[in-house]
């Protein structure tokens, strides 16, 4: 690890073309006991594009290897002609064009941090975007060197006899002392942080897939043998994935086998190595017995995340690092719009928004604010962040909508033509979306280069005796680090009028244009702008931002009775969800106020007789429904509402919202769960899922009463449930109870899944994630828990972030014993692996949003890790956050 004071910053304005390119690579990967070496043949020759190059030394990277030889065309380098500073290889004297042999030792059971090689429960596996692939061997380790590989694998055949790698395999054979090699080859150009190698003791589930050219490929999913019967569903995700790809953006896989291998200890959900997708457990495995259908869901889209990368990210890659958003944003926006076409669009559409507003929006806001394209990075790894990923694909998102669907259609089709096999830009990305439609994004493009969230403020005004409705848009956007000013940017907002039958009305502008009906936007592009509609006969009510069409915080002012009507008529589903969401914020305010003033707590009327409306309105989508009577978490309230952060008062308005809610709605709710019964048979499909969705939400509030009759309904579901989507809602509901039940229930659930890992870390997450007081002393004890790994990034997640990120109440303690527990936690990450503790050191940079003492508390915290000797990913985290 780096010393403290020593990161060095890496800029955006300081790229430079690579002196040298590598144009095949042979790596040859020999697996033994207790190490791996490993032989590396290299072609190298001079840019051609860079004019300074000829003459100059290379220059490789390399993190924790032992260096054994090197060779240049076929002879030894003497010691004088190379030297080792640091992670730097310099070869000096090179030719412009030669061929390099490097011998590498490395010991991949030592490596904790998950990255370059490493062992996962036995077996062998990699991860190496960002920069892992400098700890398998010396090389060129950025993004815009793209090179042929060829790789042997070789290893003990008993131990590991299953050898993959990229591309399709070529050869295989035995060798002497009971081992194997098996040679795989790439015909694809690639950068280094897409090789992949697996070897292992692996059982494979195997089907074809037959592309729209008629070329058949091999579909293999590698699993455990005891996963088996959790691969039926990730193979048909697969292959709705790759129908999709063909019928939506024309693209068609290109190797003549497909892999996908589930590992269990991993940083991320899944990496898009080519034609060798190495997963994480919890984003592959799936059946009715052991997850939720949310883990069905999530598997779907990562599934599908990972697949589309092919294009969005392989075949086309990204020049440098600051331009990740270039294939993620995009992928994230395929992969939400698959999911939207397999199942509800708008349920889908509100679980987007909901993780931008609570995660994107709090990272936009606070000191690690950085644009969807960073200007720059001390550590790579800490800018996978929902800003590039999330906000990107709302950027790409924005694109699609201004350009409409055949648009945007034709600016992929050509960035995909014009840039396959290059590593290239979010500016060519913009650029073929121009040329393809003949428009102008210079504007647009800011979206790209300014950080934070734009806020939004609308005025509207009737004149009656004109027939005119005027609406009026306000934008700006607040300093963030290293950006104090900020410039107008390009925001399409979809917009539609609601006369008093609830029904759409037609809109035309003051100036004669008609808008679209499917698809009514207008196009901000100044710090103010004003619209006229003509032939308004009635005040309208506004439905403005419909399918949250920009990332902006929106601020409109709309009388409790016009949210409630949004919530019974307005045409869009999205926006239907967030009046109820607005409604019920409204409402949270009010016992906020009642809390701190110690007052009874009253429910609003409105909001009460909307939800009894909803429960008994069969028509409508069900799981909208169900997303309609879910309360706004206290994570988003937290970003929402006005700082410093009201964290007792947060919880302590919602919680009894929940109870009353429950209380003046129970006979209703009671008749849903018994109209939405549990089903003998468990079956993913929308209907089923909406029905088990708002089920199970009338249950938890059922539950907040905690009487015999409620808790006697929820122990009923427990024990009689077929899936593990109404059991662990149950289970949920009782292990967050004061009913003396729960401690045996907890104890069962375990018993009962004591050998299925990903059920576990449900187990873990839902007693972290409990408001009882006593909480983190539960999750204090949990760490010494027979189930509990420390070298488990799932692990951590379950337990630690689960905690920190999903129970603020007890995070937050006055005591603030919940920082210090989570301090302790960072410090002994980041020995073990600096990614995961970098992610769990972002909890504590928001400390300027909450009350002077919990703020000094954190920064006290924070100041104790600074103190360690940190590595890079921990130290850019810990020292933006102490600097805002």
């Amino acid at each position: 690890m780096k010393e403290n004071n020593t990161p060095k910053t890496i800029r955006l304005s300081e790229y430079q073309a690579p002196n040298y390119l590598i144009d095949t690579v042979h790596l040859d990967v020999r697996i033994y006991e207790h190490y791996t070496d490993v032989i590396s043949h290299l072609a190298v020759r001079a840019n051609p594009d860079v004019p300074t190059a000829s003459g100059q030394p290379l220059e490789l990277v390399g993190v924790e290897l032992e260096l054994l030889g090197i060779e240049q065309d076929g002879a030894t380098l003497a010691l004088d002609h190379f030297r080792i500073d640091g992670e730097v290889l310099t070869i000096k004297d090179v030719p412009d064009q030669f061929t390099l042999l490097i011998m590498t030792r490395i010991h991949p059971k030592q490596n904790t941090s998950l990255e370059g090689l490493y062992v996962s429960k036995g077996m062998y596996c990699t991860q190496c975007e960002a920069e892992g692939f400098r700890k398998i061997t010396y090389y060129l380790d950025r993004p815009d060197v793209m090179s042929r590989f060829t790789t042997r694998v070789e290893a003990p055949k008993q131990a590991y006899p299953v050898l993959l790698s990229n591309g399709n395999p070529v050869e295989r054979g035995d060798l002497d002392d009971g081992r194997h090699y098996v040679i795989w080859e790439d015909p694809f150009k690639k950068p280094c942080y897409l090789f992949a190698l697996v070897a292992g003791d692996l059982s494979v589930v195997e089907d074809h897939f037959t592309t729209s050219s008629g070329r058949d490929v091999l579909l293999q999913l590698y699993v455990e043998p005891h996963d088996l019967d959790k691969c039926e569903h990730a193979m048909d995700s697969l292959k709705r994935s790759m129908a999709w790809d063909e019928e939506v953006y024309g693209r068609e896989y290109d190797l003549d086998i497909y892999m996908i291998v589930a590992v269990s200890h991993f940083n991320m959900g899944a990496m898009e190595n080519k034609g060798l997708n190495i997963f994480n457990t919890s984003c592959v495995l799936a059946n009715a017995k052991t997850t939720t259908d949310m883990g069905f869901q999530r598997v779907e889209s990562v599934i599908a995340h990972e697949y589309f990368h092919n294009w969005s990210g392989n075949r086309v890659t990204c020049r440098d690092w600051f331009q990740l958003s270039l294939k993620e944003g995009f992928t994230v926006f395929r992969d939400q719009q698959f999911s939207a076409d397999m199942g509800s669009e708008t349920v889908n559409r509100i679980d987007d928004v909901n993780m931008l507003k609570t995660v994107q929006f709090a990272e936009d806001s606070g000191p690690m604010s950085h644009p969807v394209r960073p200007d720059s990075y001390i550590e790579i790894n800490n800018f996978y962040t929902t800003t590039v990923y999330e906000k990107g694909a709302e950027v790409v998102r924005m694109i699609h909508r201004l350009m409409g669907k055949d648009g945007f259609r034709k600016g992929s089709d050509l960035y995909f033509e014009r840039h396959d096999g290059q590593a290239v830009t979010c500016d060519d990305f913009v650029q073929a979306m121009e040329d393809a439609n003949g428009v102008d994004l210079t504007l647009f493009r800011r979206w790209y280069s300014q950080a934070g969230t734009p806020h939004l403020k609308v005025t509207s005004e009737y004149v009656s005796d004109q027939n005119q409705f005027s609406i009026t848009f306000e934008q700006t956007t607040l300093p963030t680090p290293g950006q104090p000013e900020k410039l107008p940017l390009h925001i399409p907002v979809a917009i539609g009028l609601l006369g008093a039958d609830g029904k759409d009305l037609a809109l035309q502008l003051s100036d004669g244009t008609v808008l679209d009906p499917l698809n009514p936007v207008l196009e901000l592009k100044q710090a103010k702008q004003t619209f006229r509609f003509n032939g308004i006969k009635e005040q309208p009510v506004a439905s403005v931002l419909r399918g949250f069409s920009a990332p902006v915080k929106l601020f409109y002012e709309q009388e409790r009775a016009e949210l409630a009507f949004l919530m019974s008529h307005d045409s869009d589903g999205f926006n239907r969800w967030n009046a109820s969401q607005r409604l019920t914020v409204e409402v949270l305010l009010d016992l906020m106020s009642a809390y701190q003033e110690q007052k009874p707590l009253y429910v609003d009327s409105l909001l009460l007789e909307s939800f009894r409306a909803l429960l008994a309105d069969e028509s409508l989508d069900q799981a909208m429904v169900a997303k309609m009577l879910e309360l706004p978490t206290e994570q988003f309230l937290a970003e929402l509402l006005p700082k410093p952060v009201q964290v007792d008062a947060i919880h302590h308005a919602r919680e009894g919202l929940k109870r009353e809610l429950a209380c003046g709605l129970r006979q209703e709710l009671q008749q849903v769960i018994n109209r939405c019964h549990m089903d003998p048979e468990y079956h993913y499909n929308v209907d089923a899922v909406a029905k088990r969705s708002l089920r199970n939400v009338c249950l938890a509030y059922v539950m907040t009463l905690a009487d015999d009759e409620a808790t006697e309904l929820c122990l009923s579901q427990y024990r009689e449930a077929g899936n593990m989507t109404d059991q662990l809602a149950a289970f949920r509901a009782l292990a967050h109870s004061e009913r003396s039940e729960k401690t045996q229930v907890i104890a069962d659930f375990y018993q009962q899944w004591s050998s299925e890992a990903l059920v576990v870390d449900q187990w873990f997450m839902v007693q972290a994630s409990s408001p009882q007081p006593d909480a983190l002393d539960n999750v204090q004890a949990l760490m010494q828990h027979e189930a509990f790994e420390m070298t488990s990034p799932n692990k951590i997640r379950a337990l630690i972030g689960a905690f920190c990120n999903n129970n603020p109440v007890n995070f937050h303690r006055l005591d603030g014993a919940g920082y210090a527990f989570l301090a302790d936690q960072i410090i002994a990450l980041n020995n073990i692996n600096p990614q995961v503790a970098s992610r769990m050191s972002t909890i504590l940079t928001r400390w300027a949003n909450y009350d002077r003492v919990r703020a000094d508390l954190i920064k006290a915290q924070l100041t104790r890790i600074k103190a360690e000797k940190l590595s890079p990913d921990v130290y850019e985290i810990v020292s933006k956050a102490l600097n805002q």
